[in-house]
């Protein structure tokens, strides 16, 4: 077989490979009648975006920035309103604000949304009481109710994902550009909820140092801090659904790159990462900024194939490893594959996510995530990065701006009796908006603390 470098590249090339986790639609022509349209429609973001994000994840490879990437596990269509994506995007800067304030770098901020809307599933159908039927891959493909008219694959569906991703997108950006992720006015960011005091008292503190420090600095300069008043906001989800994502690639003349203007960052999940396999051929073409996630299955063959072939040329801020292993195996699995990248000679940004690796099901049979392992992860990450002379740059988070019961843990120290209360998730577990500042608290406090350590 040749390798993917050595072929020629457009945006359907990947439709000669193994395509992994694709729908079976009934409807042929239906189906590519709604990708021809999609592929006629305007993108959803545009390229000088696209490279600008790219470079801000260069300066975060350098040490000079952090990620934070949050958001849904899935989107679902009914979530594309407006209290919904402001309580994501509140969160997402509440959380940047207290790393901001501890990690004393830039925050690159990325939302898991406008455009997480397929899923990746472990199989092809599901059974109920004798019944089977193709599982649900997410509004983007079919709908959750178990009946045959409702998993039914409808090609209508990347039309209505496509609108919703493009509404969700247009109206965070019209928050972030009309003030409201102002550093000056945190008070717009109040979620209302935060009922534990000590983190509720802790965040007050924070939002008044950085608002003093601001007070002095723009008190003695006599200008404002531009930086402050207008923050960046990027888009990001998995590049699943290989027509979705062919249907919005343009050619872009003035850049002589190809760019998936679908979203700002997709990602490669664990399950289609397979070398050969339509998602690499599809993502080695785009100019994006790009993830991989990876996991104690991935070894260093595989990890060093997937790095040459998607970033042949080690351009900065190219390709972001979204490592997910779990308390259990991060000890033993993340050193084997720092060591795999040091040995390609190529440069990553290396990102944790502390969520998948460590998800089980509660006593009442519901999947959940425990707020201490969850944190453990991080911690053994920034340790073992530090210890192997690399460097943690990121988090990958699924989280919510909803007072849901889905983690077990954190200040409230909820239980698996409390998931009953509030768990709305139709996927995977995600913390809710307290869970989600305590966590960005802690990486600042133990960020702040081992900065001290080595002083």
């Amino acid at each position: 077989m040749r390798s993917p470098e050595c072929t020629a590249w457009h945006p359907a090339s990947w439709q000669g490979r193994p395509a992994q986790q694709q729908p079976t639609y009934e409807d042929p022509a239906a189906l590519a009648q709604v990708v021809a349209e999609l592929s006629r429609l305007p993108p959803i973001v545009v390229s000088w975006e696209i490279e600008a994000l790219r470079e801000r994840l260069a300066a975060a490879q350098r040490g000079q920035a952090f990620l934070l990437q949050g958001g849904d596990c899935a989107e679902t269509f009914a979530d594309c309103e407006s209290d919904s994506i402001a309580k994501k995007l509140k969160i997402l800067l509440q959380m940047s604000l207290v790393l901001l304030h501890g990690l004393k770098k830039p925050i690159v901020r990325v939302g898991r949304m406008a455009g997480q809307y397929a899923k990746p599933r472990s199989a092809e159908t599901e059974s109920r009481d004798g019944v089977t039927l193709p599982s649900f891959r997410g509004d983007l493909v079919n709908r959750p109710e178990f009946t045959a008219a409702a998993r039914r694959a409808d090609p209508q569906l990347l039309l209505r994902g496509y609108e919703r991703a493009a509404l969700t997108l247009n109206f965070a950006r019209a928050l972030v550009d009309g003030g409201f992720a102002d550093l000056h006015h945190p008070e717009y960011w109040d979620l209302g909820f935060v009922k534990h005091a000590p983190l509720k008292d802790a965040y007050q503190r924070i939002v008044q140092s950085i608002g003093d420090a601001l007070d002095f600095f723009e008190g003695i300069s006599g200008r404002r801090v531009h930086e402050a008043s207008l923050v960046d906001f990027y888009a990001s989800h998995e590049g699943l659904h290989l027509l979705y994502e062919q249907a919005q690639t343009r050619f872009i003349p003035r850049q002589d790159r190809w760019y998936n203007l679908s979203t700002h960052m997709p990602w490669i999940g664990m399950r289609t990462a397979k070398l050969d396999g339509a998602h690499v051929e599809f993502f080695r073409g785009i100019s994006n900024p790009i993830g991989i996630k990876i996991g104690a299955a991935m070894d260093a063959a595989w990890l060093q194939g997937l790095i040459g072939t998607l970033n042949p040329q080690d351009q900065p801020g190219r390709l972001t490893l979204i490592h997910r292993f779990g308390v259990r195996d991060i000890e033993s699995a993340l050193p084997k594959m720092i060591d795999a990248v040091r040995q390609s000679g190529q440069t990553v940004l290396w990102v944790c996510d502390p969520m998948h690796g460590n998800t089980e099901t509660s006593t009442a049979g519901l999947k959940t995530r425990r707020f201490e392992n969850i944190l453990k992860e991080v911690d053994l990450a920034f340790r073992i990065h530090a210890e192997h002379g690399s460097r943690l740059g990121g988090v990958h988070v699924e989280l919510t701006g909803d007072d849901v019961t889905e983690c077990t843990g954190g200040a409230r120290g909820l239980t698996d009796a409390d998931l009953q209360r509030a768990y709305r998730s139709t996927v995977d577990p995600r913390l809710n908006h307290e869970q989600a500042l305590e966590l960005a608290m802690l990486i600042a406090e133990r960020s702040q603390s081992r900065r001290l350590v080595h002083l």
